[in-house]
């Protein structure tokens, strides 16, 4: 994106009213000339924004060998032993699935990952990414933390949170490119799809990019 791009982020920043509350910034992407009935059209893909989103998320990981690891660091943990006692109560795993934004699990136990918590995590799009026993778990968190998934179905118009209006134009500028450089390289026929990109904060009106 040009500096014409940059000056209209900071005029969306200067020109929205104060709120009671941090506001999201959200990327509007809207496709032209894709087949999204096609099946091979369509895309999912993790986006690791350079900024992150500009929010806390709470983080779940599952574990058993990293449980230590784990346990000094700021996450939500769910053992070994946790997992098996979550069998069959699946009102427990909605809780949970609704108390965190995403999830990691140690690899050795996504099967069992995936046998008592998938019904309730997969619809939600929350499925536990998967790390080996010998990853560094404080930089996993991390890269993880910035991560946005993306999933392109048959809706040619789609949102995205980018980041929060308390960060620099430059900053959600470099966030709103990240995500367009994947859309680019997925698309069947490039960048050329992407027929217009608006972004807005949680109360304000659209303002165009591309």
């Amino acid at each position: 994106m040009n500096e014409e791009a940059l000056e209209k982020i900071e005029g969306l920043k200067e020109e929205s009213k104060e709120r009671d509350f941090l506001q999201t910034v959200d990327l509007i992407i809207n496709l032209g000339g894709v087949e999204l009935t096609d099946p091979e059209n369509r895309f999912s893909a993790d986006v690791i924004l350079p900024h992150g989103r500009g929010k806390e998320r709470e983080v779940c990981v599952i574990a058993d060998t990293k449980v230590p690891d784990a346990k000094k660091l700021d996450v939500n943990l769910i053992t070994k032993d946790d997992l098996e006692d979550l069998e069959g109560n699946k009102d427990k795993v909605k809780k949970i699935a609704q108390e965190n934004d995403y999830f990691l699990g140690e690899a050795p136990l996504m099967p069992k990952v995936g046998q008592v918590m998938g019904p309730v995590l997969g619809p939600r799009g929350k499925m536990p990414k998967p790390f080996p026993p010998d990853a560094d778990l404080e930089k996993t968190l991390k890269k993880r933390g910035n991560a946005l998934g993306i999933k392109l179905g048959e809706d040619p118009t789609l949102h995205f949170p980018v980041g929060t209006e308390d960060m620099s134009a430059k900053k959600i500028k470099e966030n709103v490119e990240a995500v367009l450089e994947v859309f680019g390289s997925n698309l069947p026929k490039g960048p050329q799809q992407i027929d217009s990109v608006y972004l807005k904060l949680t109360m304000s009106k659209p303002v165009r990019l591309i």
